[in-house]
């Protein structure tokens, strides 16, 4: 690197190392400084400090070593005196920021030596919480509100009673009113302008105090919605607080400090025990446990060994890894995780479209309604105008559909949220309706009810053979070592699994689809199917073959062991890819869910796939089957029961997943398919979140008709009272606002879900 970068990173590198600092920009020519920061660790005076520390520093760097920097007999422009007084003058420099925090995190600077503003900063303020200042505003409305019905009765000056009614309607209406506002500039009506009419007009009837306390009741409501919400977006947000703010990465032959922002893909970062991952990527040296809950929800850790993969926000176990970076920090499943619900969050479920469209004509007829009860029964019953207007101004409070309308959000942001803290991402609002509906479940059955890598099942010795049976293992396991085949690889993990230790081949040779010869313990051997031997013309015994059928009519892959030299077969190995251990105590847990009809569908032949379909439990089997052909069978099973789940990898079972109402992928973290293609993704290969997902899918359905019943509960029981025993507004406001609360708390009851039974 020539000295003039080297010069100019100076000043960026200094900044970057800053907690907090995730990007810098700088041009030293336009004396230009441009860095982006993480506003939950920075305000922006503390941002702007830091540029004023890194500009102190750098320029006393630039200034030490600008007689060093020399090129050709040169001094580079940078070490020149005009670049470090640029720096310098930053310790002098006074910059105007705004009260409020700064916005997006971003502080642009311009930095020049002469005149008299070195340094000029531009920032955007940060809003902020809505939440917060609603309860500011909520608090005023309650003073004003009191002090005015305090003063009333004490007898101040109506001046300054008027006047602290005017501050109560201001700040218990103000939010309502800029709704409502936004609301009829799209041609629509919403709840708080019901909200706002009603206190307005137990005004212009002399009852003031009733319209303030209608206003801080509903923005006390609106307050506690707004916290309560709050808690399940906090739930997901929290999830990039767990990713570090910094990494140890290999720089050369050194280990430097620096910020994640600044890895790239490909570079080394050291992980000691207890420390979270900074990234995704993948173990390069070490071995140790992880606990991957964060993004998998699996309760155990996970071992780790060179070339698995890694994620970022996950916590490392006592082992010591050096990991490969194979994502950059934006871009990390932790930050697609978080990125995907906050998405979800924004895709409404179809019952809530529905209540959307309802509360426009609601408002409408609800507005309609309260006109009618004042013209008519004034104008046309000759009734006394307060009492008529009264009892209108009550009816717009207790018929408005606000608990109603919020039932929905509550309970589905919830569930959404309560999912992906388990490591199972709905992608939508609808997605989780429609998992609720299901009534039947398919399976693939490779990768998904099985474990997809094939395992040895059986060992069998001939007679003959004068062999024990882990001596039979032992030969098989010292030849297949060297073969990268699964069926190989499954023999040789079975050995080491038994501890047993097994010679090196002296001679090796692969037979590709027939097996493999070589010399392994002083004996030739031959290991490998019935083509293997026809090829070289070894006859097989009769009731040798019997037993090859008897492991293939069981579903597994028959490998003869044969000593070529002595001219006789050893015996048998059985490989099969096993049905995973909880497959079964899965499908007992969906069916007592009550998921009609689970069925496994399958690329195998018929006799794996019924010894495989009979061990799980599932109700029916389709076997034989290329892509298209699982698509039929999906069409016909939506034919006969109505809603149907595909379960699948999400990798080469994307149209199955596309063709289901609901698309169901495991083993979701790190592959970009499965989340590209499936509605439900499941973050782990953990069979047991299947029945999670559709009993959470089914307690959120539970919660909402539970809101959707009590709010028109409420509604019509107000309505009556409000006309059979002339209810009061501030009792109809309590009842209003009260319902609307209880609906939002019974939604958070979801975040608690752990699963059924």
């Amino acid at each position: 690197m020539n000295a003039e970068l080297l010069c100019s990173d100076i000043l960026p590198n200094l900044l970057r190392g800053q907690p907090g600092i995730q990007t810098v920009e700088y041009d030293y020519r336009a004396g230009k400084l441009k860095a982006a920061f993480n506003p939950r660790e920075l305000d922006g005076a503390k941002a702007l400090e830091a540029v004023h520390a890194a500009g102190r520093e750098a320029a006393t760097r630039i200034s030490r070593r600008a007689a060093e920097c020399q090129h050709g007999g040169k001094i580079c422009p940078q070490c020149s005196s005009g670049l470090a007084a640029q720096l310098a003058s930053q310790s002098q420099a006074a910059a105007t920021l705004p009260a409020a925090d700064f916005g997006e995190g971003t502080l642009e600077a311009t930095l020049n030596a002469e005149g008299e503003n070195p340094i000029q900063v531009k920032a955007e303020a940060r809003e902020i919480p809505k939440e917060k200042i609603e309860a500011a505003f909520t608090a005023v409305n309650a003073v004003a509100t009191l002090s005015a019905i305090v003063g009333a009765s004490l007898g101040w000056n109506p001046v300054l009673i008027v006047a602290l009614y005017v501050v109560a309607y201001g700040a218990g209406g103000w939010f309502g009113l800029l709704a409502s506002v936004e609301a009829l500039k799209e041609k629509t009506l919403n709840v708080d302008l019901l909200m706002i009419l009603a206190a307005l007009g137990a005004a212009a009837i002399s009852q003031p105090a009733e319209g303030a306390i209608l206003l801080f009741l509903f923005s006390l409501s609106n307050t506690l919605q707004a916290y309560a919400m709050d808690r399940s977006r906090k739930a997901i947000e929290k999830l990039l607080d767990l990713r570090p703010k910094q990494a140890t990465a290999r720089r050369g032959a050194r280990w430097v400090t620096l910020p994640v922002e600044q890895l790239i893909v490909g570079d080394t970062v050291l992980i000691r025990p207890g420390e979270r991952f900074p990234t995704d990527g993948e173990v390069a040296f070490g071995e140790s446990d992880v606990n991957q809950a964060t993004i998998t929800g699996e309760s155990l850790p996970v071992h780790k060994e060179i070339g698995d993969s890694v994620f970022a926000g996950t916590v490392n176990g006592n082992g010591s890894l050096e990991a490969r970076v194979t994502r950059l920090a934006t871009d990390s499943t932790l930050a697609r995780i978080v990125k995907m619900v906050e998405e979800a969050q924004a895709n409404k479920a179809n019952t809530q479209q529905a209540l959307d469209v309802f509360e426009q004509k609601y408002a409408f007829f609800v507005l309609a309604a309260s006109a009618a009860l004042i013209i008519v029964p004034f104008f046309f019953l000759g009734h006394a105008f307060q009492p008529t207007f009264y009892r209108a101004m009550t009816w717009l409070v207790v018929a408005s559909p606000c608990a109603l309308v919020i039932s929905t959000p509550a309970s589905i942001l919830s569930a959404i949220a309560n999912g992906a803290r388990n490591g199972v991402l709905f992608k939508g609002g609808a997605h989780l309706e429609r998992t609720a509906s299901l009534k039947a479940l398919a399976f693939d059955k490779t990768g998904t009810l099985t474990s997809g890598k094939p395992s040895l099942t059986e060992i069998r010795v001939l007679e003959t053979a004068e062999i024990s049976e882990e001596d039979l293992l032992r030969l098989a396991a010292a030849l297949e070592s060297r073969s990268e085949h699964p069926l190989a690889q499954a023999i040789v993990k079975a050995a080491q699994t038994r501890t047993l230790a097994f010679p090196q081949p002296s001679s090796f040779r692969a037979i590709p689809g027939q097996g493999v010869e070589g010399v392994a313990g002083g004996r030739e051997l031959w290991i490998g199917n019935q083509r293997l031997f026809a090829e070289r013309g070894a006859s097989v015994p009769q009731g040798v073959l019997e037993q090859v059928r008897a492991l293939q009519a069981d579903g597994q892959t028959a490998m003869l062991v044969y000593d070529a030299a002595a001219r006789r077969f050893l015996g048998l190995l059985g490989v099969a890819d096993t049905l995973r251990d909880d497959a079964v105590e899965m499908i007992q847990a969906l069916k007592k869910l009550g998921v009609q009809h689970i069925v496994m569908l399958t690329g195998d032949n018929e006799q794996v796939a019924a010894k495989v379909a009979a061990r799980a439990g599932v109700d029916e089997f389709y076997a034989d089957l290329l892509p298209q052909d699982k698509v039929e069978a999906l069409k016909a099973l939506q034919k006969k029961y109505g809603a149907v789940g595909m379960v699948g990898d999400g990798v080469n079972d994307a149209p199955s997943l596309a063709t289901a109402d609901i698309g169901i992928a495991m083993g979701g973290a790190g592959t970009d398919v499965a989340i590209e293609t499936a509605d439900v993704v499941l973050m782990s290969d953990d069979l047991r979140k299947i029945p999670f997902s559709i009993g959470l899918a089914r307690q959120a359905r539970k919660v909402v008709w539970q809101n959707l019943t009590f709010a028109m509960a409420v509604i019509v029981t107000l309505v009556i009272t409000t006309f059979g025993a002339n209810l009061l507004l501030p009792l109809g406001v309590v009842g209003h606002e009260g319902s609307t609360v209880i609906v939002v708390l019974n939604g958070l009851r979801l975040l608690g879900y752990k699963g059924e039974g």
